[in-house]
């Protein structure tokens, strides 16, 4: 039958709830007022039963104190009696004299442990009484078996009302989420703008410095700058003429001397010894040496080494070597005076090469050239920083998906049936 009216009237779709997403917190808000108010309904009649209860085992437990005990009974079981009903009637009222809060939260535990600590009563020294007043304890009994049973119902009542709270509760946290995300989003989106605008600016401004650069060499001041350059160039070859000549002189002169402290070492001359080693180094030093103390140290060295030469203890190799020993004293003129010329050649070096750095220009390409090195590290930066925030964003909606979907299975399950989410912000689309 019920398939024929299908196939007749069409299956009925089963119902979607439809809610927007900022309604979401209004609604479970509702959902949570609405599972309170059904949990104080469905317990206050069990509270009420509980209180008449725990009113009625009172009564019992005071009529169990003044009960008169059958004389018929053995001796033994009234002396148990007799020594076992204080303390059970004392543990009765200690129980049941508890107060129980009018908030089922609070409600819920008292009567609970009432209950427990009656139990525990009836299973202590009330068992010692069963005989001696079964109709009492039976009282006793039917009056805590009330409670329990409407224990139960408070228990049944708080597992579905804790079961929504949670369901509501998750479900907020999974819409705190989302809103989170969307407002880190539009930050994100507000930090990139701030980003692309950097960047758009630092390429404009790169962009201008190179059409100014491209300029430079139709610039009419270039004759100025070339012409400072063949100066420059002219007297970096006079420099480099001159150290040549004062390096072949110096190591030539050194392989000698080299000679003679082996010599002296072995002769055990430790004055030599000092005196070669401290010309040596002086001819070796990568800066030119004052031309006085290079004139002091080889007028003591030179005399040592001719001496051997003259003993036959050093041989000269070469015309080099022959040429400065034949002739020390034009040697040691000729080498002082390539050290001063060497130095004056660097000053002028140094002046040219400064004269060409402070041309207007130059000086404005150099200034250029900076600006442009240091706007391309900065715009390394705020790219690399585009890409880390891209990647962010990426990573952040792709949680999305997931979250919008746990939402809406709380939200089915509080609903129970489908669920349509709408938003119409396109961050959490």
């Amino acid at each position: 039958m019920g398939s024929f009216l299908e196939k007749l009237f069409g299956k009925k779709e089963p119902e979607v709830f439809t809610i927007s997403l900022g309604a979401v917190p209004a609604w479970l808000n509702g959902r949570e007022k609405t599972a309170r108010s059904e949990l104080l309904a469905e317990t206050t009649e069990p509270q009420k039963k509980i209180r008449d209860a725990v009113l009625s085992l009172q009564q019992i437990t005071q009529t169990i104190a003044q009960a008169e005990q059958d004389t018929g009974l053995h001796p033994k079981l009234r002396s148990i009696a007799k020594n076992s009903l204080p303390q059970f009637v004392k543990a009765m009222n200690a129980a049941l004299s508890k107060d129980l809060p009018d908030e089922i939260d609070e409600f819920y535990p008292a009567a609970a442990e009432c209950l427990k600590s009656c139990l525990n009563n009836v299973k202590g020294q009330g068992r010692y009484l069963l005989a001696v007043l079964p109709e009492e304890m039976k009282a006793v009994r039917s009056g805590i078996a009330a409670i329990g049973h409407e224990i139960n119902n408070i228990t049944a009542s708080l597992a579905r009302y804790r079961k929504e709270v949670d369901t509501i509760h998750s479900a907020l946290a999974l819409h705190t989420a989302l809103m989170d995300i969307r407002s880190d989003i539009g930050k994100a989106d507000e930090k990139n703008q701030r980003i692309t605008s950097r960047i758009t600016e630092i390429t404009g401004r790169i962009a201008v410095i190179e059409k100014e650069l491209q300029t430079v060499p139709a610039d009419e001041r270039m004759t100025e700058v070339n012409a400072l350059k063949t100066v420059r160039l002219e007297a970096e070859n006079r420099r480099d003429a001159a150290i040549r000549t004062n390096a072949a002189l110096s190591m030539t002169a050194s392989h000698v001397f080299r000679k003679a402290e082996k010599i002296a070492v072995r002769q055990k001359h430790p004055s030599e010894i000092a005196v070669l080693r401290q010309t040596m180094e002086l001819l070796s030093d990568h800066m030119v040496p004052d031309s006085g103390d290079l004139a002091s140290a080889l007028s003591a060295a030179c005399p040592i080494a001719e001496r051997m030469i003259a003993a036959g203890e050093i041989t000269l190799k070469n015309k080099e070597e022959r040429a400065i020993f034949t002739d020390t004293k034009q040697f040691r003129a000729s080498l002082c005076a390539s050290c001063t010329d060497l130095g004056l050649l660097e000053n002028a070096c140094r002046i040219t090469e400064e004269n060409l750095a402070s041309h207007p220009l130059l000086a404005r390409v150099h200034s250029l050239e900076r600006e442009k090195a240091q706007l391309e590290t900065m715009l390394g930066k705020e790219n690399q920083a585009r890409t880390e925030l891209e990647d962010w964003h990426l990573k952040t909606h792709e949680k999305i998906p997931g979250l919008t979907e746990e939402l809406k299975k709380k939200i089915g399950d509080m609903v129970g049936g489908g669920v349509q989410l709408q938003t119409d912000d396109q961050r959490l689309a």
